[in-house]
Order: structure tokens, then C-alpha cells, then sequence
């Protein structure tokens, strides 16, 4: 199982602030899973961002960082401030 997190715009845009998915073993890395969330197609294209930012398991990380039944996974928006 994986849970996974939305942030900020990414939780106002999609309606949810988390949901668990099932674990794939397709879903090798957290692009991988970005990319199954896009692909739903509507307002979840709001996660093809070039800019989102992502942790796994609450350590910032890349879109190429793996991914393993258990993980929790957040997507927010890049962070700004003055």
C-alpha cells in the first residue's frame, strides 16, 4: 500500500488531501506514480508540473527516487517566500 499526499494547490485542485493505492510493483519510482496520477486525466494534470516538488516517506526527493510497498508519498507545489 502506498499513502500518498497532496499539499497546498495540488489538494484545493484535486478535492482530497490523501488517499491510499494499492502497491504496484509497476510503480517503481515516484515518476512512475506521478505519471498513473496524470493520466486520470481532468484536474490531475495539475501534477505534470515541471516544478512539483515530492518526498517520500517525509525526506525531499526526485522524481527518479524508488519507490516500496509501505512508502507515503507527498506532491506540494514549489515553496516561496520573501
Amino acid at each position: 500500500m502506498l499513502e500518498v499526499h497532496y499539499f497546498a494547490g495540488y489538494r484545493e485542485r484535486l478535492g482530497l488531501d490523501r488517499e491510499r493505492l494499492d502497491w504496484q510493483p509497476q510503480l517503481a519510482s515516484v515518476e512512475q506514480l506521478r505519471q498513473s496520477l496524470v493520466a486520470r486525466g481532468g484536474a490531475w494534470s495539475a501534477l505534470a508540473a515541471q516544478n512539483l516538488m515530492c518526498a517520500r516517506n517525509q525526506e525531499l526527493c526526485g522524481l527518479d527516487q524508488a519507490l516500496q510497498d509501505g512508502d507515503e508519498i507527498a506532491f506540494f507545489p514549489p515553496v516561496t517566500g520573501g
